[in-house]
């Protein structure tokens, strides 16, 4: 017999999931895995651990150690327990209190916001690789960019209205594409070797990392920048066939493949770029390039190969704002925010207001990031940011197991562990992106920027917050005045 406390967590998880019956379960596992796979390897980072050389192999050991895999536990434990629509959000709400998981579904909504404003970017310059090298002056240009970005924004509030009946396909299609892309760039240095293109005879050794503060400023961000990501889809419970098991499942079938496509796929760039040329926004398309020029038939394999990619990154815009757009619906459930974003479709069964805002705020942001050059820097900075914001919600993801879970029985002692030592990562991460110890023209006012963007963002969150709650109180006093008189 379970005891109370359990009990009374069971009862609060029970009533919250009663909300979501309205919404259609279209995910399955398979839907799962490859969304996970899809959503979590990020192209650019194997360019980016490139850059370490040999060194690399170890540093994502020791991230996948000491943070990818307690990311794993902690996500699978607390799913689990809450497999609910808006997940890290109704975690944070239930495990501590409503304050706390609106501060959360904040920092993980401006957090999209951003990385879908920046994604325009990435899509425009990898579809310039797909044109081929003629193509290629475009990649900077605004109005290339510009036009990239807006077709990108329109088909997502497309889609998005059309509910994951049909964006499970596009997820589906891009974690497949992936899949392929990666398995062509970990065969591309066979072809390299037999006609002499490597610039690296030896891309899989590996050497151990220098001791220094540098490496361990990039160790924080090859875990929080490319590890993270497996809480995301439990956003999307309530539209998942069994959630509380298909969602654990997809994490411990996905998180090998992960890990593999990362270091394998970094020591493939490491075997076709020239040091120093890594193309740090479009990595895999620029060594797949290098390692495949001396065959006639790359001109023809290179742009295919990228075009699969180019359907990863439709693939993973198309789920950051589907997921984006039901938090602020997931909140108007528990009236944190108006109840008009909880309004669905009454033929597809999406949050259709949610939708409809979310896309004019990202289409706004993301022209933001286009314009003048004093705006750029400004959007910069947000995206810096945006890194810490993202981490916040961490801390509060692996603290739920340590302090929080009111209402539910205490996590075990090695979850517990796990959860320290990724929360002791994400804190590290956070204190390196503020104080930055590369090289920067001031590192106490780069530091001042960033808590400053930081602090006004959970400020505003936060007074949002206050303002539905003290009218969401108005209200309850007109109706106790209404019955009284």
């Amino acid at each position: 017999m379970p005891d109370q406390t359990g009990a009374r967590g069971a009862a609060e998880v029970a009533a919250t999931a009663s909300r979501s019956a309205g919404l259609k379960r279209e995910l399955r596992l398979v839907d799962l895995v490859l969304t996970q796979v899809m959503f979590i390897v990020g192209a650019q980072w194997v360019g980016t651990a490139a850059m370490l050389g040999h060194e690399q192999i170890v540093y994502w050991l020791l991230a996948m150690a000491l943070f990818y895999l307690p990311q794993a536990a902690v996500v699978i434990f607390l799913n689990r327990r809450m497999p609910l629509e808006g997940g890290l959000y109704q975690w944070a709400r239930i495990g501590f209190n409503d304050g706390v998981g609106f501060l959360v579904a904040w920092n993980l909504w401006m957090f999209a916001l951003i990385l879908l404003a920046s994604y325009g970017v990435v899509i425009a310059d990898t579809f310039s690789y797909v044109l081929g090298p003629s193509a290629h002056w475009l990649t900077g240009t605004k109005w290339y960019d510009g036009a990239v970005t807006g077709c990108m924004v329109a088909m997502i509030i497309l889609v998005s209205l059309y509910g994951l009946r049909i964006g499970k396909w596009i997820h589906d299609a891009g974690g497949l594409a992936h899949l392929l892309t990666f398995a062509a760039l970990l065969a591309m240095p066979i072809f390299a070797f037999t006609h002499h293109t490597v610039v690296d005879p030896h891309p899989f050794a590996a050497a151990m990392p220098r001791a220094n503060l540098l490496s361990v400023n990039i160790f924080s961000k090859l875990a929080l920048g490319a590890l993270t990501g497996f809480e995301y889809v439990a956003i999307l419970a309530g539209e998942t066939r069994d959630p509380g098991k298909a969602i654990g499942r997809s994490v411990l079938i996905a998180t090998p493949v992960i890990a593999l496509m990362f270091i394998l796929g970094t020591s493939a760039v490491l075997a076709a770029t020239p040091a120093g040329k890594i193309d740090l926004i479009a990595p895999i398309p620029q060594a797949l390039t290098y390692g495949l020029r001396s065959f006639g038939w790359a001109v023809y394999i290179v742009p295919v190969l990228t075009m699969l990619l180019l359907m990863r990154h439709i693939g993973n815009v198309n789920l950051v704002f589907a997921a984006n757009a039901r938090l602020p619906m997931v909140a108007g459930w528990d009236g944190l925010l108006p109840g008009w974003f909880t309004r669905l479709h009454p033929r597809y069964r999406t949050p259709l207001n949610s939708i409809l805002f979310v896309g004019a705020v990202t289409l706004v942001f993301a022209a933001l990031s286009l314009v003048g050059v004093g705006l750029q820097e400004a959007f910069q900075l947000l995206d810096n940011a945006a890194g810490v914001l993202y981490a916040l919600c961490y801390l509060v993801m692996f603290a739920l197991p340590l302090v929080g879970l009111r209402g539910f029985a205490r996590a075990p002692l090695w979850l517990r562990l796990a959860a320290v030592s990724g929360f002791a990562v994400t804190l590290l991460y956070i204190v390196l992106s503020v104080f930055p110890i590369i090289d920067v023209k001031s590192w106490t006012s780069f530091a001042a920027k960033i808590i400053v963007v930081v602090v006004i963002a959970n400020l505003i969150g936060a007074a949002l917050y206050r303002a539905e709650k003290r009218r969401q109180g108005e209200r309850e006093a007109e109706v106790v005045s209404a019955v009284g008189a």
